[in-house]
């Protein structure tokens, strides 16, 4: 079954450039399009997606507002952020509303489909771009101060392995950060959700980002 896509954006000219280029793509089809919040939140609840392709900036209340709606009422659906915004404050209060990802529309079309894929699985999604300024700004506060914030008592490490799931980063691109095995990152992963009682990595983002690991 094909992957339902909404593709939300008030820029006609690339919006249609989405439809055509997701359409194209084995396994995905555009049901529907919006061009500002009410008809993004209209068509996700009409459709009922998987997927719902959302410009932060648009008329109304804009992208942010419009996904706090459609999560109420359709839970279900995976929303996807597309914005020209490199901006950590903007995807944390995305990620917040019910965002699954955030993606900068300069992504090629591979990102954008290993976006896509990514948060249909219920993984979050961050644009390589943006892990890299999280992990720019989080080296410049000592792991120590960090660790007083921490309910939990966890090991450097897997603060270390913490920061980077929460900044994007996959297994394999953890371990190859570290310069540890895979196995080793899911050993601290598993770790992690049994010290914190948190499964998602959404869930482990806010965990860090509460307690000022990001």
């Amino acid at each position: 079954m094909a992957i339902r896509i909404v593709v939300a954006d008030d820029h006609g000219v690339l919006r249609a450039g989405l439809v055509a280029l997701l359409n194209a793509e084995p396994g995905m089809e555009v049901v529907g399009e919006a061009d500002d919040e009410n008809s993004a939140v209209s068509q996700a609840v009409e459709k009922r997606p998987d997927v719902v392709l959302m410009d932060v900036s648009m008329p109304d209340s804009g992208g942010i507002e419009a996904t706090r709606r459609i999560k109420q009422l359709v839970p279900e659906a995976r929303i996807l952020i597309l914005t020209v915004h490199e901006d950590k404050g903007l995807m944390q209060e995305a990620i917040r509303s019910g965002a699954m990802g955030y993606i900068l529309k300069r992504a090629i079309k591979s990102e954008l489909i290993n976006a896509i894929q990514t948060v249909l699985r219920d993984d979050l999604y961050v644009h390589p771009a943006m892990a890299r300024l999280l992990l720019m700004e989080s080296n410049k506060a000592p792991a120590v101060q960090a660790e007083r914030f921490l309910p939990e008592p966890l090991t450097s490490r897997e603060i270390e392995v913490l920061r980077l799931i929460a900044q994007g980063y996959t297994n394999n691109e953890a371990a190859e950060r570290l310069n540890i095995s895979v196995r080793t990152v899911e050993y601290h992963r598993g770790n992690l959700t049994a010290k914190l009682n948190l499964r998602s990595r959404v869930e482990l983002m806010r965990y860090a980002e509460e307690n000022h690991l990001i």
